[in-house]
């Protein structure tokens, strides 16, 4: 498959959310599950586009209006969707890849082009956040260069821990 990279639509912000949601709530990625406070923004994709870059990876076959495939926000530092990035740093969150989707390079796509958009605005590195159930993501970033970052290690929520990961680009 030949998957192009992009930034999201306008009209695809709606069903970035849903399948963002979908993609936490189906793969047991919410420590509280459908009554996660996540969850709303999770599907809030609109705001995540004015305070970050939305990108959507898409199945290059079907045209420039192709079905989105998976998504994700990436800020730099200082962006509100750049919780955890250090100056220099970018950070993208809320990888989702739709099930039908996996194993097809859809995520790994859309981490290169993250990796891509920090050198193009000069910065020295990613960091990310995962949940520790993310087994997948983890050997995904670890194959282009991401290490844990324990240091770094959080809890948004007392009891909830995420983990850290770091990539120099």
């Amino acid at each position: 498959m030949d998957i192009t990279v992009r930034r999201a639509r306008d009209k695809e912000l709606d069903e970035v959310g849903e399948m963002t949601a979908a993609v936490y709530l189906d793969d047991d990625l919410l420590d509280f599950g459908a009554e996660d406070p996540y969850l709303n923004d999770l599907r809030n994709a609109r705001q995540r586009a004015e305070e970050s870059e939305v990108l959507v990876a898409v199945d290059a076959a079907d045209g420039p209006g192709g079905k989105v495939l998976g998504a994700l926000a990436f800020g730099a530092y200082g962006a509100p969707y750049a919780q955890r990035a250090r100056a220099g740093e970018g950070e993208f969150r809320m990888l989702a890849v739709r099930p039908e989707a996996r194993r097809r390079g859809v995520a790994e796509a859309l981490v290169r082009a993250c990796l891509d958009r920090a050198r193009e605005l000069g910065l020295h590195g990613i960091v990310i956040s995962s949940h520790p159930k993310m087994t997948d993501a983890h050997r995904l970033y670890g194959r282009l260069g991401f290490v844990r970052a324990q240091e770094r290690d959080w809890e948004p929520i007392p009891g909830m821990a995420i983990w850290a990961f770091t990539v120099a680009v």
